[in-house]
């Protein structure tokens, strides 16, 4: 049984930061490609950051890049994300996902296989 569990989460005030993270049990971690998601309250759900499943290659969304930081360490099948920088329109629920392809560069929700509950990041202003 595939378990995603993400933690980190919290309140923080603008220009702060956090790190996430994502276990992942169950699931050949090394072989998927891993993404991070968030979805605030009346929004779609969408794509943050994603990661090759050997950690060669990383993606952003326009509205993170250079603020955010995703990285693995497969020895401990454990994603992260660093946000720096944080503003109040980064307030939402975020999510980690596995997707069963080495290739990580796609950030549609729908690639994705395996999803955590989430852990909600609040960004005061």
């Amino acid at each position: 049984q595939v378990q995603v569990v993400e933690s980190g989460g919290g309140l923080v005030q603008a220009g702060g930061s956090l790190r996430l993270s994502c276990t992942a049990s169950g699931l050949t971690f090394y072989a998927y490609a891993m993404g991070w998601f968030r979805q605030a309250p009346g929004k779609e759900r969408e794509g943050v950051s994603s990661i090759s499943c050997s950690n060669t290659s990383t993606y952003y969304a326009d509205s993170v890049k250079g603020r955010f930081t995703v990285s693995r360490d497969n020895a401990k099948n454990t994603l992260y994300l660093q946000m720096n920088s944080l503003k109040p329109e980064d307030t939402a629920v975020y999510f980690c996902a596995a997707r069963s392809s080495c290739y990580g560069g796609d950030l549609r929700p729908v690639r994705y296989a395996y999803w955590g509950q989430g852990t909600q990041v609040t960004v005061s202003s």
